[in-house]
């Protein structure tokens, strides 16, 4: 299996598949395939044998903001290409999992990985109202053994954090960071925004040893920050509905 990055600011995610070789996505984003790839469903969340937990690993899934099922690109009678591009401008990276070495990851983040990736929750905490819809800050937990692809919005900015070195971040802008690094959600009392409605101001505060991943393009805050130029009810004008079209499509 070979894997090619291209691109730039929407890069592509592109496989290059051996006979009988496979790769499994979460929510079966394809982009495009050769016709000798075959597609299929599972809950084993890709792992050899069905090792990724059955049901249960599957309802640990979903409780990180996945699917209950992953799906499986195989090449069947020779090599096989398959392809997913990112839904937001923004970079496609690379991470090396295993025993030991597991990442903590942004809701949406996880776009492919190879046999052996299990995803599970990592950790959710619930928001009222405000731009997060009462989803609230959810990572997922990559482990297993193998490679992931993460998708992380706007540009990245990456941090290698000492024994006890603190950075304070906006949730959104969590993408991705090693399991060594600890997380604590902190409330600032007495100050309440947009973001979180009426549960005030929240940051994480990541502490190493360990390396953070941050993007600049939160998408509640895309959402939010689009949300004047998409109709309030219908078409109202010809440029309204233009960019909510164009909008509704890349976030979807």
């Amino acid at each position: 299996m070979q894997a090619e990055i291209k691109g730039s600011t929407m890069p592509v995610l592109e496989v290059q598949l051996g006979a009988g070789e496979y790769v499994v996505t979460p929510h079966g984003e394809l982009s495009w395939m050769s016709a000798n790839v075959q597609m299929s469903q599972t809950m084993s969340g890709g792992a050899p044998g069905g090792g990724g937990g059955g049901f249960m690993g599957a309802m640990k899934r979903v409780l990180g903001g996945g699917s209950l099922f992953v799906t499986q690109y195989t090449a069947q009678g020779g090599p096989g290409l398959v392809a997913f591009a990112s839904k937001v401008p923004g970079h496609i990276v690379p991470v090396d999992i295993a025993p030991g070495r597991s990442v903590m990851v942004h809701r949406h983040g996880w776009l492919a990985g190879t046999p052996g990736i299990t995803p599970t929750v990592g950790f959710q905490q619930s928001f009222r109202g405000g731009m997060w819809g009462g989803d609230g800050f959810v990572l997922q937990k990559l482990e297993g053994q193998g490679r992931a692809w993460v998708e992380l919005s706007g540009e990245l900015t990456t941090y290698t954090l000492g024994p006890g070195q603190t950075m304070l971040v906006h949730p959104g802008h969590v993408g991705m960071f090693d399991q060594s690094v600890q997380f604590t959600l902190t409330r600032v009392p007495g100050i309440a925004n947009k973001v979180f409605g009426g549960d005030g101001f929240f940051l994480v505060a990541l502490t190493g040893p360990g390396q953070i991943w941050l993007q600049s393009m939160p998408l509640p805050n895309l959402a939010h920050s689009l949300a004047p130029y998409l109709p309030a009810s219908g078409a109202e004008n010809a440029e309204a509905a233009g960019v909510g079209g164009l909008i509704g499509g890349m976030l979807r």
